[in-house]
């Protein structure tokens, strides 16, 4: 159980850490999967990221952005979210989840 007297920037970063530490590891490529997503990972900050229809909303960064893609986590939600970079910031482009599996849908 998440310790409700953390911030959010800290439940989320342990929402994160339990997805790597129960994600599979049986093949190589999971193996190299979970490593890139751990390497991308920051500590959680807030970010606005904007949806279709104009609307934004204040979510928090977990991933580094390699430039094209970042991870996000909605708290509206309660889920995690691809998002494309754009020259307006972060676009969400509707794949939701796991923070692991947003990252590996790349």
């Amino acid at each position: 159980m998440i310790d409700p007297d953390l911030s959010l920037a800290d439940r989320i970063a342990d929402m994160v850490a339990t997805e790597v530490a129960d994600a599979p590891q049986g093949t190589a490529a999971d193996r190299a999967t979970v490593q890139a997503f751990a390497d991308a990972l920051v500590q959680p900050f807030e970010t606005t990221v904007h949806f279709s229809g104009g609307v934004t909303q204040r979510c928090w960064t977990v991933t580094r952005t390699d430039g094209a893609y970042r991870v996000v986590y909605l708290p509206r939600a309660g889920y995690f979210a691809l998002c494309v970079e754009s020259d307006f910031g972060p676009l969400d482009i509707g794949v939701h989840g796991p923070a692991l599996g947003c990252f590996a849908s790349v």
